[in-house]
C-alpha cells in the first residue's frame, strides 16, 4: 500500500469515557453497572425522559425543519439568558445592564465551551487559563485545541489551581485562592463551574463566591462559567444562579457555558448557549458579530427541534413549574441514593470515611480509588467508573447499591497501598 500524508500524525488516545462506554457494552455480566456514565438514569437505571418534555418530544412542534441563522433560536436566547442572569434581587441590575450580554446558540455546553475559548483566544489573547484540579477532562482538550493556533513564542498555558482536598473531600478553598493570588496574572482566563462540580461534587459558599469575585476583580482576571447542571446542586434554579448573577452585578465582564442536557434530559439534542457580558453596549455588538462570525464558519447553523423544546418549557409557566418539580424529583433521588451508598459502606465497615458521599452534590463523587484500584473495580466485579475515582452517582440504584458497595469495599481491602483510607495517598488528578 502506498505511504499516506498522514503516516507522520502523532498517535492520540481514545477518551477515556468512550472507550469505557465501549467496553461495557461488550461486558456480557450480567451483573455489571455503569459508573461512568455523566448522565442522569432514572431508579431502574434507564434514561429518563422529563415529564416537562414528553409532550414535546412526542410531537414535533416544529412548522417545518429549516436552518436557524447563524445565532440560533432568538426565543430561546432571550430565555436561556434571563434563566441565568435575571432574578428578583437582580432585578434592577438586569434592565439596567441586559443590553451588555451578547448570547449565541451553541451544540451544547461543549459547543459553548469551545466557542467560548475560539473567541477568547482571538479577542482577549489569555497567557494562560486556569483551571480547578480536578475539572471535567473535555475542558483541558478544548484549551489545548483552541491553544495550538497561537504562535509558539507564545502558547497558551493550561495552569490547574487547587480545589479538592484529596484527605477530608472538601474544598481547598484556602489553596485555590493563593494560587490565584500569588501566580494568576491580568487578562487570565479563569474557568469556574457555576454549581454541582464535575467531578468533586463540590462547591464554594456564596461568601466564598464572593471572594473569589473579589480576587478577579483586583487580579484583572476573566471569570469563565461553565454552568451545566443549573438546578442539579440545590434543586433551586435560582440558589444555582448565585455566582453567575454576583459576578454580573459586580459589573465584570466574564462569559457563560449554558446546557441544557442535564437539566432537561435533552443529551441528543445538543441544546446550549454562550453568553458574553461586556463592559459597554458597543463592545457587545463588536463581540457579538464577532461571535457570529465564527459561528458561521464551523456549523453555520445551530440545531433548531432541542432549541424549540426549551424555549416552550421557559417560556410557559405551566411546563416551567412542571421542570422544577422534575428538577426536584432528581435531586430527591441522587440525594437518597447517595444516603443509601453511604449507609451501605458504613454496615459494611469498608476502610476508610464515606462521609463526603452524603454532602457532595450533583451527579458526581470522588472516591479514594486510584487508577490501579478502579480498574480492579471494573475488571472483577464489572462496575465502570472513570480512572481518576469518578463515580456518576445516577447509575447506582436500589437494584444494584448493595452489589456496588460490596464491589467497593471489596477493593478497598485487597488494595496493597490501602489507597482508600483518608490519608493514603493520591495519584496526581
Amino acid at each position: 500500500m502506498a505511504a499516506s500524508r498522514f503516516d507522520a500524525l502523532e498517535s492520540t488516545q481514545i477518551d477515556p469515557t468512550f472507550a469505557l462506554m465501549t467496553s461495557f457494552k461488550g461486558d456480557p455480566a450480567p451483573e455489571k453497572v455503569n459508573l461512568a456514565v455523566g448522565a442522569y438514569r432514572d431508579s431502574q437505571g434507564k434514561p429518563w425522559v422529563l415529564d416537562s418534555a414528553k409532550e414535546q418530544l412526542s410531537t414535533d412542534p416544529l412548522d417545518n425543519h429549516d436552518y436557524l441563522p447563524p445565532p440560533g433560536n432568538a426565543d430561546f436566547l432571550r430565555c436561556a439568558r434571563d434563566l441565568l442572569f435575571r432574578g428578583a434581587s437582580y432585578d434592577e441590575q438586569w434592565h439596567k445592564d441586559s443590553n451588555r450580554i451578547a448570547s449565541v446558540q451553541t451544540i451544547s455546553g461543549t459547543g459553548a465551551n469551545h466557542l467560548g475559548a475560539r473567541f477568547l483566544v482571538d479577542a482577549l489573547r489569555p497567557k494562560r487559563v486556569w483551571v480547578s484540579d480536578p475539572t471535567w477532562s473535555n475542558h483541558h482538550l478544548i484549551w489545548q485545541l483552541v491553544g495550538s493556533q497561537l504562535d509558539d513564542l507564545r502558547p497558551l498555558e493550561i495552569r490547574s489551581y487547587r480545589y479538592h482536598n484529596t484527605s477530608t473531600h472538601t474544598l481547598d478553598f484556602e489553596g485555590m485562592i493563593s494560587d490565584l493570588e500569588h501566580e494568576a496574572e491580568a487578562n487570565d482566563v479563569l474557568l469556574l463551574h457555576a454549581c454541582a462540580h464535575n467531578p468533586t461534587g463540590l462547591d464554594p459558599s456564596s461568601q466564598q463566591w464572593e471572594k473569589i469575585a473579589d480576587i478577579c476583580q483586583k487580579k484583572a482576571l476573566f471569570p469563565f462559567f461553565d454552568s451545566a447542571y443549573q438546578g442539579f446542586a440545590s434543586s433551586s434554579l435560582e440558589n444555582d444562579a448565585f455566582p453567575i448573577r454576583h459576578f454580573f452585578a459586580r459589573n465584570l465582564e466574564l462569559c457563560v457555558a449554558q446546557s441544557f442536557s442535564k437539566n432537561m434530559g435533552l443529551y441528543g439534542e445538543r441544546v446550549g448557549a454562550f453568553h458574553l457580558v461586556t463592559s459597554s453596549e458597543t463592545a457587545k455588538d463588536q463581540s457579538f458579530r464577532r461571535l457570529v462570525r465564527i459561528q458561521r464558519g464551523e456549523i453555520s447553523s445551530p440545531p433548531a427541534f432541542g432549541a424549540k423544546i426549551a424555549t416552550k418549557i421557559l417560556s410557559e409557566p405551566t411546563l416551567f413549574r412542571q421542570w422544577e418539580q422534575d428538577l426536584a424529583k432528581m435531586n430527591t433521588r441522587l440525594q437518597g441514593i447517595r444516603y443509601e451508598l453511604w449507609k451501605q459502606l458504613t454496615l459494611l465497615g469498608t476502610p476508610g470515611n464515606w462521609d463526603h458521599l452524603r454532602t457532595q452534590v450533583g451527579m458526581f463523587s470522588y472516591i479514594d480509588l486510584n487508577g490501579v484500584e478502579m480498574e480492579l473495580l471494573k475488571t472483577k466485579h464489572h462496575v465502570y467508573g472513570m480512572p481518576s475515582g469518578r463515580i456518576s452517582m445516577t447509575g447506582v440504584t436500589d437494584a444494584n447499591v448493595v452489589y456496588v458497595a460490596k464491589a467497593l469495599d471489596a477493593v478497598c481491602r485487597a488494595s496493597l497501598n490501602s489507597s482508600c483510607s483518608s490519608s493514603s495517598p493520591q495519584i496526581k488528578r
